[in-house]
């Protein structure tokens, strides 16, 4: 089981000097944006802001892979503080913001990677046609000998008008499937093709017993129908999830299995658990909702080794991460660990129970699913024992018993332990807190919102987040927007009250009201 790793970056200046060299990315702006996109084939442009921190952190991978890519794909940026009739034109309202742009007309967001190897992959695959000809055996054969999928469409001959709607299909869909057609009588005959026919290919390293290694669309071809068709089979049963397709798996109820294997030194054996969850998989495939809604997955940490530092970092800290989810940390052992999570949530678990290889106990945990048996893992803190300061420590066990109770009103902070901005609010909290202590009505409380769940009603992406939750509105909590309220100084927090609270805030005597 791979373990979650503490990892330090460490920033290096090769050579103990910094070069002032060439930059390789073409800085464009308002007056020559237009100009230099439409001789450009396929360019990637960065929409940035000087200021703007994930930009700077950035900088140095895209120049990295823009060096890299010097005659392939030509890598921009706009300077969005000194050009905004550009970055307006393209609806850029965030930073950093990249597009893909073919002959000067914007194609696609980037959605790949960020780190230079990424960038350079991703970008190497926008090159060139949507669509690669096929006109050999040995073509096909690289083609889908790959880690990824293949979407090849077989046609009678070049003219034909399914093929030419297949290359359209292709041209949208580029961003996130690989394309390949052929016309050549040889590879049609191999393939077992009658006419015309599109072939999805799966991975080779992920074929089983279970499932067929590629899926045939026989229907008349359609962007959307191609999508749709794409969509439903590409992944199969198990897919292996990853940091490039995860956005895609994250929309669908995931069973997850986490396990270490070696896809590149040792592929017949790291299918030796996966075999297993399909196994169990297959049995339940005749579930009508298993077989809607429900994907297993497994997650290859080790797929990552023969990339980069970088990626391998990547793959840690994101499986780490979707273990910690679920209340789990570093594991010792072979054994796979599985975890159950449902896009509704209404249930989001961990299997108790040891994996075993007959499978046995994989089919219990699912049985308990669909007799909706599991409860729902909460990540909570300890409840605290003693909890009888000015300000109410709420953990998430404790959150309908203090901030739900409907017979008080609740003004709730969620922090982050290493957040400066709530280092400065605490003081001026805790005093708010002292101010109301003796007010029967009106509870003020903070929650670390890094240790415990947040309830999906409460938006908390950045800190500190403010609430107020009235009682008989506790499914209706309001946002405290310092901005349009006047601030976060105690006098402000106590005005607010004023206006919103349903009954007057009761303030401690003999303490003057800031």
């Amino acid at each position: 089981m791979a373990r979650c790793l503490s990892l330090s970056l460490v920033a290096v200046l090769a050579l103990g000097a910094v070069l002032v060299a060439a930059s390789d990315v073409l800085e464009l702006g308002d007056s020559d944006f237009d100009s230099t996109a439409s001789q450009q084939e396929t360019m990637l442009v960065e929409f940035f802001a000087p200021w703007c921190g994930h930009c700077q952190k950035l900088a140095p991978e895209y120049e990295a892979a823009a060096t890299r890519l010097r005659g392939v794909v030509a890598l921009a940026k706009v300077d969005c503080t000194a050009n905004s009739e550009t970055c307006a034109r393209f609806g850029v309202n965030g930073y950093p913001t990249l597009k893909i742009f073919r002959n000067g007309d914007e194609s696609s967001a980037y959605d790949g990677p960020r780190s230079a190897d990424g960038i350079v992959s991703h970008m190497k695959q926008q090159a060139g046609p949507s669509s690669v000809e096929l006109k050999t055996v040995e073509d096909l054969d690289r083609l889908i000998h790959s880690f990824d999928a293949s979407v090849v469409g077989f046609f009678s001959d070049a003219g034909s008008a399914q093929l030419a709607e297949f290359l359209k299909a292709a041209a949208v869909l580029r961003d996130s499937y690989r394309f390949a057609h052929t016309s050549t009588p040889e590879l049609l005959h191999r393939n077992q093709i009658q006419g015309e026919a599109v072939v999805l290919f799966r991975p080779p390293h992920l074929n089983s017993k279970f499932e067929d290694s590629s899926v045939r669309y026989t229907e008349a071809i359609s962007t959307s129908s191609l999508r749709r068709f794409i969509k439903e089979n590409i992944f199969g049963m198990c897919p292996h999830l990853t940091n490039e397709n995860k956005e895609q798996l994250m929309g669908r109820d995931l069973l997850t299995v986490f396990f270490d294997v070696d896809y590149l030194r040792n592929p017949k054996g790291s299918n030796y658990w996966r075999n297993r969850v399909m196994k169990v998989a297959s049995r339940f495939s005749v579930v009508e909702e298993f077989s809607c809604n429900f994907v297993f997955v497994c997650v290859v940490l080790d797929y990552y080794l023969f990339l980069t530092d970088a990626l391998i970092l990547e793959a840690l800290t994101f499986n780490c991460y979707k273990m910690s989810e679920f209340g789990l940390g570093a594991a010792d052992g072979e054994l796979p660990v599985v975890t159950l999570r449902t896009v509704a949530g209404e249930t989001h678990t961990a299997m108790q129970e040891e994996f075993t290889r007959d499978g046995k106990a994989l089919e219990r945990f699912l049985e308990d699913y669909f007799a909706r048996k599991l409860k729902r893992y909460m990540k909570s803190e300890p409840v605290p024992e003693n909890n009888d300061g000015p300000v109410k420590v709420v953990v998430a066990e404790t959150f309908d018993e203090i901030v739900n109770d409907d017979s008080k009103d609740v003004l709730i902070e969620f922090y982050a332990p290493w957040c400066g901005h709530c280092k400065n609010l605490e003081p001026k909290y805790n005093e708010l807190g002292e101010k109301l202590a003796n007010d029967p009505n009106i509870v003020i409380a903070k929650m670390d919102a890094t240790a415990n769940d947040v309830p999906p009603n409460y938006d908390v992406q950045g800190f500190p987040a403010l609430y107020f939750v009235p009682k008989g509105s506790k499914e209706s909590p309001k946002r405290y927007e310092a901005s349009l309220l006047g601030g976060r100084e105690v006098s402000d927090f106590i005005n607010y009250l004023k206006r919103e609270a349903t009954s007057t805030p009761v303030l401690t005597p003999g303490k003057e009201d800031l």
